[in-house]
């Protein structure tokens, strides 16, 4: 049995609050389980927040994506497969594909509404817009 871990905590203000908690591991790998934890960045602009997941070679309806709460699930499930080939055999094969899971904890910045994704070139991109902020306006009241 093999495990990497790399325990590390992110400022909430790191991504504008957008993350209050990144599993507690990253790129953890368990060969028996079969578990992995796909890579991701993060990317601000002034609309959004884009998650941007490392997928390559998989087709975008295996995907998972759903928001429970204010938790952001991110999964994909592998099912082995008994693949006969018609002529030839691999001589190695080292490319894995690996069944993953990544939580996201979001918070009130975000329109769950419009919360969207694309998969292109083996990456995943959850675009997470955030929600406008309502500007205070300046009001007089008279006494009447």
């Amino acid at each position: 049995m093999y495990t990497t871990r790399r325990n590390f905590s992110i400022d909430p203000r790191t991504f504008g609050g957008l993350i209050e908690n990144v599993f507690q591991g990253v790129n953890r790998h368990h060969e028996e389980a079969n578990v992995y934890l796909a890579p991701v960045n993060i990317h601000e602009t002034d609309n959004n927040y884009e998650v941007h997941l490392i997928a390559p070679g998989l087709k975008k309806e295996a995907f998972k994506i759903n928001l429970d709460q204010n938790i952001l699930n991110i999964s994909y499930e592998h099912k082995d497969e008994n693949k006969e080939q018609a002529e030839g055999k691999w001589l190695r094969s080292e490319y894995r594909t690996r069944s993953f899971k990544r939580s996201f904890t979001l918070n009130e910045k975000i329109d769950a509404t419009a919360i969207a994704a694309k998969y292109n070139d083996g990456i995943l991109v959850v675009t997470l817009p955030k929600k406008e902020i309502e500007e205070p306006t300046a009001k007089e009241i008279t006494v009447g």
